[in-house]
């Protein structure tokens, strides 16, 4: 294969990636925890976009579960999220893992 060939094809590759990226920050997640009482929205550029917190979990004497809650929900949207990436990934990159990569 020609140098010029290969520069190439890694141009394309770099364009998918790229195009791919810009999909992926479209592309949304949510977890619900607590029986529906914090839900959290991410999209795959792990950006945080929504929480929204039901009333009735805002108590002032206890604020650590509120907390515990919150941080489960944005956790677990993380994962999803991360889940969303990797799967888009193995598609462009026809599930090689490359280091580095996400």
């Amino acid at each position: 294969m020609d140098m010029s060939a290969l520069m190439q094809q890694a141009q394309q590759f770099q364009g998918r990636m790229q195009q791919m990226q810009e999909e992926l920050a479209k592309q949304q997640v949510t977890s619900t925890v607590g029986g529906g009482m914090v839900s959290v929205t991410v999209n795959g550029r792990h950006q945080l976009l929504n929480i929204s917190i039901d009333r009735e979990v805002v108590n002032p004497d206890d604020v650590g579960m509120l907390q515990d809650l919150v941080a489960a929900a944005v956790n677990d949207a993380m994962g999803k999220a991360q889940e969303m990436i990797q799967h888009e990934t193995s598609k462009l990159t026809g599930g090689i893992k490359i280091p580095g990569m996400f």
